[in-house]
């Protein structure tokens, strides 16, 4: 029974995080706005999101429980991306309109004319979105923007880096995070405290660009969002593969690395006077992609952190190989078992301070005591 429990348990929290999204039109339908979380610099922010149109609920069903969760869900299946909608996106006194394409996506490039605040790193983006057989819909999103003490660029893997499989596993990845304890059984031990180290610097103030890839669909934004929030690892613009399913524009995956190393060359470029740390793990082909952008942009990366997630010994000759490349250059490539070696390394370049690397070596320490 207690077996039992706990899968209706997981059943009932699943099934409200994935109707959660659909919450934000109190049942009425029509047209809705899902924008997330933007980044950029005072030369120009980047926001993407997207426009769907989705079923409204009646009155019978009730405003809570799991009866409204499970409808909403349905909602959610069913929705779809509304094409052509005029998108105007406002920060500060700087403000474009784009068009949503036939899936319904938005994606923003916004030149910045006005200077922002310096003050803070986090900025309000407001957004309007209207189509002639819609009601108008206002929203708004958090942009970032590094301030003037940012030093440093980290750009890190999710998957099997940060947490657990979740793209292999999605069903055991779903259950750790909604039945088990969560700090404990999706996140990698100490990776909560070595990305709040490398967020906040020697200085203990950097506030530094952290951008999370992941190789699976915007569809499990939200899912990600509350494991980072439970987990406490700072947040950051969370970049997906976008057309990780087959639709008619795209009746094929895109390969994951081609996204990633596009992704990286857009923050390179973005932030082309701070140095950069990759992280990523030892299963898919991190390793390669990130030497090749050692080799595309010399001196600018001071480090990459690999993650062992197996011990297959092909695999780690493949990375040794690879590893050899890099002699000569100013970027070591650290294959490490744990969050421990890759902070040691960490703060001996001088990019964490004493006091974040401790936390992870007292983290780290409280798993192995307590590991269930």
């Amino acid at each position: 029974m207690g077996l039992l429990r706990q899968w209706a348990s997981f059943a009932k929290r699943l099934v409200h995080v994935i109707s959660k999204p659909i919450k934000g039109d109190s049942s009425r339908g029509g047209m809705v706005v899902h924008p997330y979380r933007g980044y950029g610099s005072q030369n120009e922010i980047f926001v993407m999101g997207r426009v769907f149109r989705q079923a409204a609920l009646g009155q019978a069903i009730p405003r809570h429980g799991m009866l409204r969760d499970t409808a909403d869900v349905a909602r959610r299946v069913f929705r779809r991306g509304l094409a052509d909608a005029q998108v105007e996106v406002r920060i500060g006194d700087n403000q474009l309109c784009v068009s949503t394409d036939r899936d319904g996506y938005f994606d923003v490039h916004l030149p910045i004319s006005h200077t922002l605040p310096i003050d803070v790193s986090w900025h309000r983006a407001d957004i309007l979105v209207h189509r002639a057989d819609q009601t108008t819909v206002r929203t708004h999103v958090e942009v970032y923007v590094p301030p003037p003490e940012a030093d440093l660029l980290v750009i890190s893997d999710i998957d099997d880096t940060v947490m657990f499989t979740g793209v292999a596993e999605k069903l055991k990845m779903l259950y750790r995070l909604f039945v088990k304890k969560p700090h404990r059984r999706t996140a990698f031990p100490g990776v909560a405290s070595l990305y709040q180290a490398l967020y906040r610097g020697v200085s203990e103030r950097a506030e530094r660009p952290i951008l999370y890839v992941s190789r699976g669909p915007w569809a499990i934004y939200e899912m990600l969002e509350t494991f980072f929030q439970i987990n406490r690892i700072p947040v950051g613009p969370i970049l997906f593969l976008r057309e990780w399913g087959i639709s008619w524009r795209r009746p094929w995956p895109r390969r994951a690395e081609e996204h990633k190393r596009e992704l990286i060359d857009r923050m390179l470029t973005l932030y082309n006077d701070l140095p950069c740390i990759l992280i990523g793990d030892s299963g898919q082909h991190d390793p390669e992609v990130y030497i090749e952008i050692v080799k595309a942009y010399p001196n600018r990366i001071k480090a990459i952190y690999i993650r062992r997630v197996d011990k297959d010994p092909k695999r780690e000759a493949a990375i040794q190989r690879l590893r050899d490349e890099l002699v000569g250059t100013q970027c070591d490539l650290v294959l490490a078992a744990d969050s421990v070696l890759i902070a040691e390394h960490a703060h001996a370049q001088g990019d964490i301070s004493i006091h974040g690397l401790q936390a992870v070596k007292r983290d780290v320490e409280e798993h192995r005591n307590n590991p269930a």
